[in-house]
């Protein structure tokens, strides 16, 4: 007789667990308390019909460098990924912009005397990007199997944002790492800030920063589809708030936040995990706008409309002010914002010449406020007659998207802050932060290593670690 798994939440994590647990032949059932699958890689219809709008992840560099989602093959479920033009913009108020291509030589062309700086940065890492991911999406604590890898990546990414970006002279290139590096969610100037800017801009150089054809939901209907496709069921509309709805499997993943696992498993969980669980911290939240704009945005720059992402906040020194106002829970009057043209790679989410434009804003952990002018305002600032042009828009605050994700507590999209202590410890143990220390019980949210980002990873290595711990019980 097989064993048997359940898997709690459908986000990219619980279903690439799912899809590991169903491919070494267990009986799998996913369960999701909403009415569609996917967690973050939702795609809706907000403003008009048939202009699709991601609901949260938009772009998906490290989706498409996840050494486990290009085992499965998904393009043979219906998955595409699609490049833009540019990859990424910054534009600045002189009405210059500094550009993120997919080629590291174009992109150090672009920038002037700052190119040789940047192509000696990141060529390395360029070059053995899919050897660092393979030590990377994994917990902070292990034996490298790549040390020279690791090694190129390692003494930079220790740095705080701030410091590393003074190998650069202008603006263009220090606001373009910069903004880069903001998606930590977390302040400039703190000792590994740096990591996700190199990350994300190498992984940009290597796969590019593509979107998924027919929106965001689309990965998470290709996982599903292959879910099925090993005998595995999905069961949407499912709230699990009893461990009774659980008994029965050998198995069981949480693709939760952990106070929500805590809640759970209740005195299932030793002392100490239950303590850790409770006490998680999450970061700062974020506030999403959708528009629906008639022929675009009429950025100044006009390489910056050939951008799929476009990062607004200006110069790095005013990012870095921004991010720790945030951090520090004020609301900044010119907040980070990211906008996305996903359209531009992927036309099928326009309706004739009206576009989807996809953009949110950093803010304070459970801000209530309303951003919308405060993100307009950004883009107007770099594509003046904006708002001139929109002809629908949705939006939700940090507490609604809580309501929308309840991982997403305060509404932190990256399910957990990213401080130092806890980059490197979360949840809990960094040897094996799967292991809820109840037996059976795994966690593979993006609280997990390697945090937040539509890569599956966190799901597989659960489900990995959930493998062995079966083969040892005989």
């Amino acid at each position: 007789m097989s064993a048997s798994a359940i898997v709690v939440g459908s986000g990219p994590n619980g279903l690439a667990g799912a899809v590991r647990l169903a491919e070494a032949g267990l009986s799998v059932t996913v369960l999701e308390a909403a009415d569609t699958i996917g967690g973050g890689t939702r795609t809706s219809q907000h403003t008009l019909p048939g202009l699709l709008h991601d609901d949260c992840s938009a772009f998906h560099p490290t989706g498409a460098a996840s050494p486990y989602l290009q085992s499965l093959h998904l393009e043979r479920n219906g998955l595409e990924f699609l490049l833009p033009p540019v990859q990424m913009a910054h534009p600045l108020d002189d009405g210059s912009a500094g550009l993120l291509h997919h080629s590291l030589d174009q992109t150090a062309e672009g920038l002037g005397r700052d190119g040789a700086a940047w192509s000696q940065l990141f060529g390395p890492l360029v070059r053995n990007f899919d050897l660092l991911t393979r030590e990377l999406f994994q917990p902070v604590v292990h034996l490298p199997r790549h040390p020279i890898a690791l090694a190129q990546f390692g003494p930079a990414a220790l740095l705080p944002a701030t410091t590393l970006a003074r190998i650069w002279k202008d603006e263009q290139a220090k606001a373009l790492f910069g903004g880069v590096a903001a998606h930590l969610i977390a302040p400039l100037n703190r000792p590994l800030s740096s990591s996700v800017g190199l990350m994300l801009t190498a992984a940009g150089h290597a796969y590019g920063w593509p979107v998924a054809k027919g929106g965001s939901q689309a990965i998470a209907d290709a996982l599903a589809a292959r879910i099925i496709e090993l005998g595995g069921t999905i069961e949407t509309g499912v709230r699990v708030d009893d461990l009774a709805q659980l008994t029965g499997a050998d198995v069981v993943l949480l693709d939760l936040a952990p106070p929500a696992v805590g809640q759970l498993l209740g005195d299932r969980l030793p002392p100490r995990d239950r303590k850790l669980y409770a006490g998680y911290r999450f970061g700062p939240g974020a506030f999403k706008l959708d528009l629906a704009v008639e022929g675009g945005v009429p950025w100044r720059n006009p390489d910056v409309a050939k951008a799929g992402t476009v990062h607004l906040g200006g110069t790095l020194q005013e990012i870095a002010r921004s991010e720790a106002d945030v951090w520090a829970g004020r609301m900044p009057q010119r907040p980070f914002v990211l906008v996305g043209q996903q359209y531009l790679a992927d036309p099928s989410r326009s309706v004739g010449d009206i576009h989807p434009v996809w953009a949110y804003a950093h803010v304070p952990a459970n801000w209530t406020g309303d951003a919308t002018e405060a993100i307009l305002d950004q883009i107007e600032r770099f594509a003046p007659g904006m708002r001139e042009r929109i002809v629908g828009s949705f939006s939700r605050s940090a507490p609604q998207l809580q309501q929308y994700n309840p991982n997403y507590v305060g509404g932190d999209i990256a399910t957990g802050a990213n401080s130092l202590t806890q980059v490197v410890l979360r949840p809990g143990s960094p040897r094996n932060p799967y292991r809820t220390g109840a037996q059976g019980f795994y966690l593979c949210s993006a609280a997990t290593p390697p945090g937040a980002g539509v890569h599956g990873m966190g799901g597989f290595n659960a489900a990995e670690t959930a493998l062995k711990d079966l083969a040892a019980a005989g």
